[in-house]
């Protein structure tokens, strides 16, 4: 005869491992530090003031 398993310790066991497994996917994806979100904002305006500084004025 086999052991005895309780199904609700089992299940949420499982849960939690899944849980704790999409979180770690999510600090991988959302986790970045202050610098370099910093970093990114920066790169972005300086790309915008780019093609700003590049348009041609409307001769209408």
């Amino acid at each position: 005869m086999g052991d005895v398993v309780n199904l609700n310790r089992f299940r949420k066991t499982r849960e939690r491992a899944e849980r704790a497994k999409e979180a770690d996917a999510n600090r991988v994806r959302f986790g970045r530090t202050k610098a370099e979100k910093l970093r990114d904002r920066q790169e972005a305006e300086r790309g915008t003031q780019d093609l700003d500084g590049k348009k041609l004025d409307d001769p209408a």
